[in-house]
């Protein structure tokens, strides 16, 4: 049986790695490298490290944080790729074909698209076309709205008016290879995750869905893996609160003998 996987989330916004609640409120945090390496030491399954900024300054204007100040995201991923020590897949600001192209060859092994496959969903069509579906991830940021979940396009804090169930549908026709879900109600409350959005999503598309928004204790990780047939379970604010909390949720995983690797802590 395929091992089911346990993915930090990565947000950077303008140069800093931030933390982040219901989309809208972030807290600095550090310099962009400080926490892959931490996160690859503690035997990550894999890294999502998505660009959030959107005034395109990159440059944190600090030479305190042992790390060089860079111009672009580009830069930054091949910092990140160099310190990654898993599977890598880069999100923010993919328009085009040469976007991803330009991403994959700076070291990035999958590329999330959001914003742009609301769009133009000939560029999903293209791009899984060119490079695979293994190595294109949808990205999908919902909100529920008057008892029904609904897309919400994160680069303006719009509603699409496109209903959840269908656009993750649609995303599998396109022949995405995952589609990564993320709860803006939930994102940052430390509450647990939706499970009966977890749930819904699941029950409609074959292909994997990586769940995001609301850890906050072990526990959460655990229901969410007992209570649904998620495939990957992913967090961002929670592994920022504490020392090796990557490698105790997974532990915890582990130890409650559900199907997940058994952690180790390297050595970079």
């Amino acid at each position: 049986m395929k091992k089911k996987r346990l993915i930090p989330v990565l947000l950077l916004k303008n140069g800093w790695i931030v933390q982040s609640h219901k989309f809208t409120n972030f807290k600095n945090l550090g310099n962009p490298i400080t926490s892959v390496k931490r996160l690859s030491e503690w035997c990550s399954d894999e890294l999502i490290y998505l660009d959030i900024s959107k005034e395109g300054k990159y440059d944190i204007k600090r030479d305190d944080q042992n790390y060089p100040n860079r111009a672009s995201f580009l830069d930054i991923i091949e910092d990140v790729a160099k310190m990654a020590f898993m599977p890598l897949s880069v999100g923010g600001n993919i328009k085009s074909i040469k976007d991803i192209e330009i991403r994959i060859k700076k070291g990035a092994d999958k590329v999330c698209i959001n914003t742009a496959a609301l769009n133009d969903e000939n560029l999903i069509k293209e791009a899984v076309k060119e490079f695979g579906s293994q190595c294109i991830i949808n990205s999908v940021d919902t909100k529920r709205i008057n008892g029904n979940y609904f897309v919400i396009n994160s680069k303006i804090m719009k509603n699409t008016n496109l209903q959840i169930v269908d656009w993750v549908k649609k995303i599998e026709e396109l022949g995405v290879g995952e589609i990564f879900v993320n709860s803006i109600d939930n994102d940052g409350v430390g509450d647990g995750y939706d499970i009966d959005l977890a749930n819904k999503i699941k029950k409609n598309v074959k292909i994997p869905i990586i769940f995001c928004g609301g850890a906050g204790s072990k526990e959460d990780f655990s229901k969410l893996v007992k209570e649904t047939d998620i495939d990957a379970v992913a967090a961002a604010n929670i592994f920022h609160f504490s020392d090796q909390s990557l490698y105790y949720i997974k532990k915890h995983l582990f130890d409650s003998s559900l199907n997940f690797r058994e952690p180790k802590i390297f050595e970079i």
